[in-house]
């Protein structure tokens, strides 16, 4: 029998739940968040930008947090049989305006837009995997490709993994208001 088959996963309402394991794996998380702030701001007072991004001490928090993460989505699956999109980063629009990036002064620098979409279904089998995952596995895959673009000596002035349609950069709200 597998998980989803019993009542946790059942259509009828659960009724009284403890929600004390739920905090437990949120206060986890939170906890591992305030360490990767302090140790994030410490690390930057020492090193660049990319330099800070590579940092041991930082690539081992980050897999800290994600594994609570997980432990989120677990105990609330568990426990409540959802699978919560608990991952996915979303931007307003004022808020992606925020995120420009200007190169040095007298710099020429043409660029260029360019994305790759995937049209995905549903999983057709049982999975503790949602829609939501695919826009981790994706976002996942944009770190590797800017990684490899920035070996090839590109500059990856912005990017994203977004769910629906393109993300829009500034360069692209310009041209619809003409």
């Amino acid at each position: 029998m597998s998980d989803h088959d019993d009542i946790t996963h059942g259509p009828a309402p659960l009724g009284a739940v403890d929600a004390a394991p739920l905090h437990d794996a949120v206060d986890e998380l939170a906890r591992a968040l305030h360490e990767y702030v302090d140790t994030a701001v410490g690390v930057r007072a020492e090193f660049g930008a990319a330099e800070a991004d590579e940092d041991p001490r930082i690539l081992a928090l980050e897999t800290r947090i994600a594994t609570h993460n997980a432990g989120v989505f677990d105990a609330l699956h568990s426990r409540l049989g959802m699978h919560p999109d608990l991952t996915t980063l979303t931007w307003g629009e004022d808020e992606a305006a925020e995120h420009d990036h200007e190169h040095a002064e007298g710099e020429t620098a043409e660029a260029e837009v360019f994305y790759l979409g995937f049209v995905v279904t549903p999983p057709t089998r049982p999975t503790d995997a949602s829609m939501g995952t695919v826009i981790d596995l994706l976002d996942e895959a944009g770190e590797d490709t800017v990684t490899k673009l920035v070996g090839a000596g590109f500059d990856v002035v912005e990017w994203a993994a977004s769910r629906g349609e393109p993300g829009l950069f500034d360069d692209e709200d310009d041209d619809d208001e003409s």
